[in-house]
């Protein structure tokens, strides 16, 4: 079992925490930016408009 690096969830949710787990972890970063921008066109692709827009509202919400 792993520790806890001593952080509450709330505490995580901050974007000082955020930004730091992202400065460290750039591949990461770069997947979640990754799929961030292409969620719309893959929606497009697969299942038309009405997928596009949920795709560019899942965007957002990411």
């Amino acid at each position: 079992m792993r520790s806890s690096p001593g952080y509450t969830f709330l505490e995580s949710l901050k974007s000082d925490q955020r930004k730091g787990f992202y400065e460290s972890h750039k591949g990461v970063a770069m997947v979640m930016i990754l799929i961030v921008f292409f969620a719309p066109f893959v929606g497009l692709a697969i299942r038309g408009l009405g997928a596009a827009v949920i795709g560019v509202i899942l965007s957002i919400a990411a």
